[in-house]
């Protein structure tokens, strides 16, 4: 039998109902005939209120589906009673028609239909209700209600008997009750923002604080219960006054795209958490709103992001471009896969199979321009009509794909360089997808800030004693210029992270050396096994006291590492104040205590402490700005004296040489000369500031440590010691230059340099 005869047997073999005209089913279907739909504009794309011809006011419906027959817009009444009406025009691949009467709040999807014939890339099948891509509010079934994804919101058959070909026969049940739908969602009135003020903070001074709208509310007690896990919640003054104490000037929220829970989870009995798994690239997720799901969540995300630039804080979106919640050929059928697969996803020369960059089953094509202009689209709603102040993206490298390699001048950059509103907002790449040359750090363009995975590695390691020498940590405390000196780009294209909502929590990090992921259902096979951690002689939590105070101090080191280092630091929450996870760290399907943050630990007296070293390390980041210096150091002589603004030395107090680099050491300082800043203020002055000498000892044992005399320094104030048990804010030690002293194992001194 020749491949193409078994191909259409396949295809056309018995199973559900013929490939016609779904069924009404019971209570649901086509109603009566309405009124009439006018041709109305292909611009803009999505559900948008309008007045029409003669006054009439209405919704215009506009979607691209270029490989479509036609298309039907659905209309939802409260009980569910479906109302399908044609829309009528089709220009440059977009359907499009204005219905009179549509106002706000309409719940809605669109059927589209087409030929199936998934050997091509073709999956059109009108009997799955699909959601709007531009969809500003989606309306959606709690999907963790369910124990597995009906069948219906498949549009193959997903029980077939020859699972080899199970996703090339159709499946003609109705999903409509079974999907999110639209909701029309008003424009913006001219003074909706008015009142708003952007902190506009400049990149330098930035200090990222990365949490989930969700985790960081709903353990809170000063939030009102039916707030929290909510935007309300986020807003709450509660909520705000942590911040705003902590001194961090942006949070960056894990996903609040409209997303989807997996099927696989769902068997488990969980759900997607962290929510990289976006279904609507314009809708706030429903489920984290407090006031309801038919547009209330737009306004609720607004008044958030306004409570939180009152505050000083600015709004950073981490988004999932890179795949949807579809995933391959098996998944289900909810928006794009319906609408046009082969218009807006990446297939592999076998048109069945898609192109995987991400590991999640499919990746978006960018490359086409319809697909690029609806995630540019996205994204300059969520600046203009959101009021958010710049984006995080996940696995950008897939994004910057062009037919198959990484390319920085890929249209997706090129776009978003020249364009009017994203080149003026912050822009953070994670370099890196998990296609074949995908490992991108250093390489974005000069508009691009980056998570620097190896800032994260080189601490990690140089803390647990496991790095052969300090040539790599040289670069990373001092803001990454072999990275990122080119192009014109400055330090702050580094984002400087230990921790992150992947991988362990600071605590855990050294309280765990192996990964505690059973609660996943997965075995304890998720997760890395990369973690770079040591539990300082005990796995987990462990009363002895020795064990719980070197713990301790290796937080404050951490922690003081990061909030010292050139670039700009990105704090976990709950890290600030001892968050565990216990040992889980892939806590991705984990919505419960596993990942929310804990605020009963401030009361106790150890976390407390670690929140007040926190706050104050930031504060005196933001009060000395050699501690973040806008331009690279460059190392040289400042004046005849010999002073450099930047000079590395080894615990014999000279400088280091070329052989010490390659030196296995535990012991790294350097010295930050504020005599001369790189760089000026708003006027044109020379920045003048403090200078600091810092001393970090990863060894066990103590060290003794000589001091920088003349030119260097008269004398050393201690600001920050994190051997000390108690830390405090008031005046330390002053040694002279040249003195030597003591240096605790494993710890950090910080010496202000005094005149």
């Amino acid at each position: 039998m020749s491949s193409a005869a078994e191909q259409r047997i396949v295809q056309d073999g018995p199973g559900p109902p013929s490939p016609g005209a779904c069924p009404p089913g019971p209570g649901r279907g086509p109603s009566a005939p309405g009124p009439p739909v006018w041709p109305g504009a292909p611009h803009p794309l999505g559900a948008r209120p309008r007045t029409g011809p003669g006054g009439v006011t209405g919704t215009n419906f506009a979607l691209w589906a270029g490989g479509a027959e036609a298309v039907e817009v659905c209309l939802f009444d409260e009980d569910g009673t479906e109302t399908r009406r044609p829309l009528p025009e089709f220009t440059h691949g977009i359907w499009h028609g204005f219905l009179p009467e549509v106002g706000a709040g309409q719940r809605y999807g669109y059927r589209v239909h087409g030929p199936w014939d998934p050997w091509t890339g073709a999956r059109f099948n009108p009997a799955k209700l699909l959601l709007d891509p531009y969809a500003r509010a989606v309306d959606a079934p709690r999907g963790a209600d369910y124990r597995r994804l009906p069948p219906e919101v498949y549009g193959h058959v997903r029980d077939w008997p020859q699972q080899e070909y199970a996703d090339t026969v159709r499946d003609d049940r109705d999903s409509a009750p079974y999907v999110p739908k639209g909701v029309v969602v008003r424009d913006d009135g001219p003074d909706e923002w008015r009142d708003d003020v952007r902190p506009k903070t400049p990149w330098a001074d930035t200090v990222i604080y990365e949490l989930h709208v969700r985790g960081f509310t709903m353990r809170h007690p000063d939030i009102p219960e039916k707030l929290r896990g909510t935007y309300a919640g986020l807003a709450h003054p509660a909520a705000v006054a942590h911040l705003v104490e902590l001194g961090v000037t942006a949070v960056e929220l894990l996903p609040v795209h409209q997303f989807a829970h997996e099927d696989h989870l769902l068997r488990r009995g969980l759900g997607n958490y962290w929510g990289y798994n976006s279904l609507g690239w314009f809708a706030p997720h429903a489920a984290y709103a407090a006031g309801g799901t038919t547009g209330q969540q737009v306004g609720e995300f607004r008044a958030m992001v306004r409570a939180l630039h009152a505050a000083g804080i600015e709004v950073i979106l981490d988004v999932v471009y890179n795949h949807t919640a579809e995933a391959g050929e098996l998944g289900p059928t909810l928006s794009l896969k319906g609408i046009d697969n082969a218009g807006y996803y990446r297939l592999q020369q076998d048109a069945r199979r898609y192109a995987d960059y991400t590991g999640c089953g499919n990746t978006p094509h960018v490359v086409q321009p319809h697909v690029l202009r609806l995630i540019t689209d996205s994204l300059r709603y969520w600046v203009t009509e959101m009021g958010v102040d710049g984006f995080r993206f996940d696995l950008a490298a897939a994004l910057a794909r062009s037919f198959h390699d990484v390319d920085m001048l890929s249209p997706f950059l090129a776009v978003i360089a020249q364009d009017p509103v994203l080149r003026r907002v912050k822009l953070i790449a994670e370099p890196w997808d998990v296609g074949t040359g995908g490992y991108q750090v250093g390489a974005f363009p000069p508009l691009w800030a980056e998570w620097n995975d190896r800032y994260r590695d080189a601490v990690r390691d140089f803390w647990r004693g496991a790095l052969p020498d300090v040539r790599d940590l040289g670069y990373r405390l001092s803001g990454s210029s072999d990275l990122y000196a080119w192009g014109g780009r400055r330090p702050h294209a580094s984002v400087n992270f230990v921790t992150a909502h992947d991988g362990f929590t600071l605590r855990d990090l050294v309280s765990y050396e192996r990964k505690h992921n059973e609660a996943n259902g997965e075995d304890n096979r998720d997760g890395t096994d990369d973690n770079r951690s040591w539990n300082c002689g005990a796995e987990g939590e462990s009363d002895d006291a020795a064990v719980t105070a070197l713990r301790h101090r290796q937080l404050r080191n951490l922690l003081t590492t990061l909030l010292l280092s050139t670039g700009v630091p990105m704090l976990t929450a709950g890290d600030e104040m001892g968050r565990t996870q216990g040992g889980n760290n892939n806590a991705y399907c984990q919505d419960d205590a596993t990942s929310w943050v804990d605020w009963s630990l401030r009361q106790e007296p150890a976390w407390a402490d670690l929140l007040a070293l926190t706050r104050r390390l930031i504060a005196l980041r933001r009060a000395h700005p050699v501690l973040r210096s806008r331009s690279f150091f460059a190392g040289r002589a400042q004046a005849e004296d010999g002073l450099r603004d930047l000079a590395w030395f080894t615990a014999r107090g000279g400088e280091m040489t070329e052989r010490d680099w390659y030196a296995p050491t535990g012991t790294l300082a350097l010295y930050l000369s504020g005599r001369d800043i790189p760089g000026r203020d708003e006027r044109g002055t020379p920045v003048t500031d403090d200078g600091f000498h810092i001393v970090l000892h990863a060894g066990h044992a103590p060290v003794e440590v000589t001091l920088p005399g003349a030119p260097w320094a008269e004398a050393y104030e201690v600001a920050v010691d994190t051997a000390a048990e108690q830390q405090t804010a008031e005046p330390g030690t002053v040694h002279p230059g040249g003195a030597r002293i003591t240096v605790p194992g494993r710890s950090v001194l910080v010496l202000r340099v005094r005149e």
